[in-house]
């Protein structure tokens, strides 16, 4: 699996075409994940999806490529090229602002788009106590989180 060193992603630009294609055939595969990620982390940290506590599962994954894939970044990898996309959540507006999640995607080469896949969501942990345990808890970020290269 690549790494932040070994990828040079392009800077953060709205979708085109392509990648608005390459996110709508793996968009059931994402909101699944939204609502599963959201269910596993209440467990045991509902911080994690704090942001969306009051929302339905179905007004959380309400969004659609078209009109809330904000903006992407690319980076070529030797087996393909990897696609991060910032996604708005139109039910989440809060004192934070507006919501997003940070999706990552992989579109193998020379297929089309049958063989693109989604890898995973960014869960940000981090700004640790005295005693190093973690206490942000964020899936949702908001407007000026920068979309960066992320493994989860």
């Amino acid at each position: 699996m690549a790494s932040a060193e070994e990828v040079n992603l392009t800077p953060a630009h709205p979708p085109h075409a392509r990648a608005l294609e390459a996110f709508n055939h793996v968009l059931h595969e994402i909101k699944a994940a939204v609502v599963k990620s959201r269910h596993d982390w209440d467990k045991h940290e509902p911080m994690m999806w704090s942001r969306a506590n009051r929302l339905s599962d179905h007004d959380l994954a309400g969004f659609k490529v078209e009109k809330d894939l904000v903006e992407i970044r690319t980076g070529v990898v030797s087996y393909g090229t990897l696609i991060f996309g910032k996604i708005r959540i139109p039910a989440v507006e809060d004192e934070f602002g507006a919501g997003y999640i940070h999706v990552r995607i992989h579109d193998p080469p020379d297929r089309g788009e049958e063989d693109v896949t989604f890898h995973s969501i960014l869960h940000k942990e981090g700004k640790r106590d005295a005693d190093g345990h973690p206490h942000l808890w964020r899936a949702i970020q908001t407007s000026d989180e920068p979309l960066e290269f992320f493994n989860d």
